[in-house]
């Protein structure tokens, strides 16, 4: 179980690590894209922010979802 629930976390941290690699790089290489105001005169800056504080929220309760319990009762096999 804790292999499984370990392998969900790394792919999930993986898929974390990309966006916000994202963030980073695009400040780095073109910080005057993130100047753009796409919505209500907000930058781009700030709504990719928000993005990444959601999308932790989103991949923390996928990730309560997949990883597998060490309460649930295993597959025993019942003696007759």
């Amino acid at each position: 179980m804790q292999s499984h629930n370990a392998r969900v976390g790394l792919v999930l941290f993986v898929v974390y690590l990309i966006l916000y690699g994202g963030f980073v790089f695009l400040n780095a290489f073109n910080a005057g894209l993130m100047e753009i105001t796409p919505i209500a005169g907000v930058n781009l800056a700030i709504l990719y922010g928000f993005g990444l504080i959601i999308a932790a929220l989103v991949l923390a309760l996928i990730y309560g979802m997949l990883c597998k319990s060490e309460d649930t009762p295993q597959d025993k096999k019942t003696e007759e």
